[in-house]
C-alpha cells in the first residue's frame, strides 16, 4: 500500500490545529491535547516543521508555535517533504543513478509519469484545502481504483 508515514499524517493534523487560529501562539502541550497526538510525537514533528520553515517557534513563558505563513500557502508537498524528504515513488523518480538497473529498465518513464501526477496533486493541495468540508463521497470516489488514469497512459 502506498501511503504517507504516520509522522507526516500527525504533522498535518497538528498543522490543521495551528491553522484553526493562525495568529495565536500555541504551546506544544496544547497542540498535543487538541490534536490528540502524543506529546513526544508533537514535539518531534514541530521540530521538523520548524526546520522546514512551515512553523515559527517562540521561546519563553508565552512561547510556542504558529504557522509561518497562511494555510493557503502551505502545500501538502511542503509538509511531506519536511517529514519524509524528496517526493518519489521510486528511487529513480528522485535522483538519477540511485538504482542499479535503471540503465536498462523499461518502466522508469512510467514511474516518473506517476510520480509527476502525485507531486502535482500534493503541490496543488494546500493546508487550507485540507480544512475545507469534504465533498460528498459519490463525487470523490474513483470509479475504478485499479484503472490507470488516461493522463498517465502514453499515446
Amino acid at each position: 500500500m502506498l501511503r504517507v508515514t504516520k509522522l507526516t499524517d500527525y504533522a498535518t493534523v497538528v498543522l490543521t490545529v495551528l491553522a484553526d487560529q493562525p495568529t495565536r501562539v500555541h504551546s506544544a502541550a496544547e497542540l498535543a491535547e487538541r490534536s490528540r497526538v502524543e506529546p513526544a510525537t508533537v514535539a518531534k514533528v514541530l521540530k521538523q516543521l520548524a526546520q522546514a520553515g512551515l512553523v515559527e517557534s517562540f521561546r519563553g513563558a508565552a512561547g510556542g508555535y504558529r504557522l509561518a505563513r497562511p494555510a493557503a500557502q502551505i502545500r501538502l508537498a511542503d509538509i511531506v517533504e519536511a517529514l519524509e524528504g524528496p517526493l518519489g515513488m521510486t528511487a529513480c523518480s528522485v535522483h538519477d543513478g540511485d538504482c542499479g538497473i535503471e540503465s536498462h529498465c523499461g518502466i522508469r518513464a512510467g514511474w516518473q509519469r506517476i510520480n509527476d501526477v502525485v507531486v502535482d496533486a500534493l503541490s496543488r493541495t494546500t493546508l487550507a484545502d485540507m480544512l475545507a468540508p469534504a465533498a460528498p463521497a459519490t463525487q470523490t470516489r474513483i470509479k475504478n481504483p485499479k484503472a490507470i488514469p488516461a493522463a498517465l497512459v502514453s499515446t
